[in-house]
């Protein structure tokens, strides 16, 4: 007996097979177990980690996929592989243990820490900038996931921050949804209390958060939260960057509404292809993600100028994830403009961004119909939809059409 699949169920089944092949299978497991031996040619990266997971017995785990009852912090370092032996925007994954630091990410040293300990830890790494970076990591990644991929985007981007990764219970299972979403829910408070903590401290001066995927609803949930207890988001969260964010379009813009108007500055990457926000949308009740929106189209371009919103649109940038979900962090050329641009607060669609910079951008002005945008994102990895590039549109283009020989026309007159 043959029983006939509807579509729609199909396309579900598709894309599990697709995560499914994207997980983690083969890793070695207990990679955070100290390596005796470092390389001298490695780069290092030292990490503080807050966490709500439950504490793992098992050596080089250190926490698991299920919920703690209270906090913990720890202090990691990672040493990384020269670049000519890896790709930036990848993380080397050792294939057997221990680690080999001349080719592979390899943990040098685990330390737990106590609050004050882990205070102490911000004010040591502060920069000259006095800039905090705090990453989210999203679904489906054990603790050691979000810390090797936390260091790759700090070593890649080469930013000049203190690194601070905040890793909320997933189970790293693509079956387990559900839980993790409630474990962001979960996890909302414990957010929320480690960044007025680092907001607070009078030697940092200033805070950007960048979360991933699922990690976005769990990042906005908890400046919603701090807005409603205390008037407002801290002033020293100056930006957010949301890569491909799970959110469901119509949360988001409530939630943007209660955050209020002295809101950080709001960046979002996005790309219509990503794979993993398809299945989220159809698990979802089929309501549009927001890492899924062409920021060109109605109602959304309306809704971006109006909040203020940059949109860093990927659709055309090719990577080599099969889920197109990873793309802010694997791409080269975004991993850099992470680090040059969006995690200093510095805007992208200056005269500066094109080819210059290897990206291949083209800001999309909101002045534009949306053909005529269309037009202009010819041959360009990456659009970026940023409503405050109407004055200086014009010459936006005309410096990308020049550099790029005639490839591009301008849609300025037109």
């Amino acid at each position: 007996m043959i029983v006939q699949i509807p579509s729609s169920k199909r396309l579900a089944v598709t894309l599990f097979i697709g995560l499914l092949l994207g997980s983690c299978a083969g890793r070695p497991e207990g990679v955070l177990v100290p390596v005796k031996e470092t390389s001298a040619n490695a780069s290092k990266v030292d990490v503080l980690v807050a966490t709500t997971r439950k504490a793992s017995p098992a050596p080089g785990v250190l926490f698991s996929g299920e919920r703690g009852r209270e906090p913990q912090l720890t202090e990691i370092e990672i040493s990384i592989p020269p670049d000519s032996k890896r790709s930036i925007g990848q993380v080397q994954w050792p294939t057997r243990l221990p680690a080999d630091p001349s080719k592979d990410f390899a943990t040098l040293s685990v330390n737990e820490l106590t609050p004050d300990k882990a205070r102490g830890w911000v004010r040591e790494h502060l920069p000259k900038s006095r800039r905090v970076l705090i990453f989210v990591h999203g679904f489906n990644n054990r603790y050691e996931d979000a810390v090797y991929r936390f260091a790759q985007i700090v070593h890649d981007s080469r930013a000049d921050v203190a690194p601070i990764l905040f890793t909320w219970p997933s189970r790293g299972s693509i079956f387990a949804y559900n839980y993790d979403k409630e474990s962001t829910n979960f996890s909302r408070d414990a957010l929320e209390s480690m960044l007025r903590r680092v907001s607070e401290d009078p030697k940092v001066g200033e805070v950007t958060i960048m979360a991933h995927s699922m990690g976005s609803w769990l990042t906005v949930e908890a400046l919603r939260q701090m807005a409603i207890r205390d008037g407002r988001v801290n002033s020293k969260i100056q930006n957010v960057i949301l890569a491909s964010p799970d959110l469901d379009v119509d949360v988001f813009g409530r939630q943007m509404d209660e955050i209020g108007p002295k809101r950080p500055k709001f960046t979002l990457f996005v790309s219509q292809d990503d794979r993993a926000l398809a299945l989220s949308k159809r698990i979802s009740g089929n309501v549009d993600r927001l890492g899924q929106i062409d920021p060109r189209q109605e109602p959304y371009r309306s809704r971006l100028e109006e909040a203020g919103i940059t949109v860093l649109d990927l659709t055309a940038l090719q990577v080599g994830d099969r889920l197109n979900h990873g793309k802010f962090a694997e791409s080269p050329e975004v991993v850099k403009l992470l680090g040059n641009r969006l995690i200093a607060g510095q805007t992208v669609t200056d005269s500066k961004v094109g080819l210059g910079e290897g990206l291949g951008a083209i800001a999309i002005g909101t002045a534009q119909t949306v053909g005529n945008a269309a037009s202009v994102a010819v041959s360009t990895p990456i659009a970026i939809f940023d409503p405050n590039t109407r004055r200086s549109y014009g010459d936006q283009v005309g410096r990308l059409g020049e550099s790029l020989g005639g490839t591009v026309q301008s849609a300025v007159g037109q």
